[in-house]
């Protein structure tokens, strides 16, 4: 049986000391043993919830929302991160900020930073805008606590943005570790990573990347697939074929759903635009171009629509390793006759994952959490051991 020594013997043999005092953008922008000690922290946090042991760290402080972009799952697991950590949330409605009536972004980071240990931002719609904001929200308040404004440092955690979706594809990682019995385990495992058709229109572009920048790194054979025009970054293909060639295992492209199915271990079908048409939504909202906007939106649906096939059946199931891939989605899934007429998955095969889709979704609050606390703690290990010393119970029976 797993003991809180355990994963702090983990730690002490990783290292992750460049974690401190630093921000999460992009997982590519961090090592090997920094993303396993965000996965073990992770853990580490879980068992101790599940064990009644209070992981509370602060005592106050302020963790600061901003989202750009609907959210339910990524907007309660920080929310929920947070609270773990003994954070109170606030959430930034930039509609009834000063941001409203031209306040800069370095004003409006300083302004909401006085007392906040962390920031976690949304913002996934426009090609080259979203990392970019983030960036310049960290270097303003890095500024600020170098200046004198800011007790602190305010730790910056992407929440899904136009290149990345770390928190996302962390928490499908940690995912596959436990469903696969560890890291050890997952090289030569084959991952389709592959689009499927929606009714609706302009799905960002970061799950996807997010997930073949990552899985590259565990000697996956990871495989894109998408119709001809429906193309991810060029960047992110360079970052994954790196990390393939890096780590042993491969990544390869095909425009054949089926193709990426055969024989696989995981499939992850899911819809998302072009690059390119997500470059020209956004030069067309930055010009205020509505008409452009609608012909595009109109282009893009038919565009769709011609690969219905696209999708995720049972009889594409079938092809999978023995018939019985695991099946990943980040939620919430076009299920088809439930939640639209034809989307991209089965209702019965979506059905038979509900629950493991659940417990894939339910490690994101914990990755989330364990970016902040690396960021917080310079010696993790010992926050730990301290928390199990002084035995608090989470709630008190």
């Amino acid at each position: 049986m797993k003991t809180l020594n355990d994963y702090i013997e983990k730690l002490n043999n990783l290292n992750f000391k460049d974690m401190y005092n630093n921000d999460f953008f992009l997982t590519w922008e961090k090592s090997d043993d920094e993303l396993e000690a965000v996965f073990t922290i992770a853990d580490a946090l879980r068992f101790m919830r599940e064990n009644n042991i209070s992981t509370k760290v602060f005592e106050s402080g302020l963790g600061v929302s901003l989202f750009r972009d609907n959210s339910t799952r990524t907007r309660f697991s920080f929310t929920s991160a947070c609270n773990l950590l003994g954070l109170e949330v606030q959430d930034l409605d930039e509609g009834k900020s000063q941001v409203a009536h031209g306040e800069t972004v370095r004003e409006t980071a300083n302004m909401i930073s006085f007392m906040a240990d962390v920031i976690g931002i949304r913002d996934d719609m426009y090609i080259g805008k979203g990392n970019a904001y983030m960036r310049e929200v960290s270097e303003a308040v890095q500024q600020g606590n170098k200046d004198g404004i800011l007790e602190q440092r305010p730790t910056l955690v992407n929440l899904q943005c136009d290149i990345d979706h770390p928190t996302q594809s962390m928490a499908d990682m940690l995912h596959i570790i436990h469903e696969f019995g560890g890291i050890e385990n997952l090289k030569g495992k084959k991952i389709a990573m592959s689009w499927a058709y929606s009714p609706s229109y302009g799905k960002p572009l970061s799950v996807p990347q997010g997930i073949v920048g990552l899985m590259t790194r565990m000697g996956m054979d990871v495989v894109l697939a998408h119709p001809d025009g429906y193309e991810i970054m060029s960047d992110v293909e360079e970052v994954a074929k790196t990390n393939a060639a890096k780590s042993g295992g491969s990544f390869t492209k095909t425009n054949s759903m089926a193709e990426a199915f055969r024989d696989a271990d995981i499939v992850y079908p899911k819809s998302w635009a072009s690059f390119v048409a997500m470059e020209k939504r956004t030069e067309l909202y930055g010009n205020g171009d509505s008409d452009g906007i609608k012909a595009l939106e109109k282009e893009l649906l038919a565009q769709n629509a011609e690969h219905k096939d696209w999708a995720c059946t049972e009889e594409m199931m079938k092809l999978t390793k023995a018939g019985k891939a695991t099946y990943m989605h980040c939620l919430p899934a076009d299920i088809t006759g439930v939640s639209c007429d034809e989307g991209e998955v089965d209702a019965s095969v979506f059905d038979r994952y509900r629950i493991p889709l659940y417990k894939q979704a339910s490690y994101k609050p914990y990755v989330i959490a364990a970016m902040i606390f690396l960021s917080k703690f310079k010696n993790p290990q010992a926050t730990l051991s301290t928390l199990e010393k002084s035995a608090k119970q989470r709630k008190f029976d």
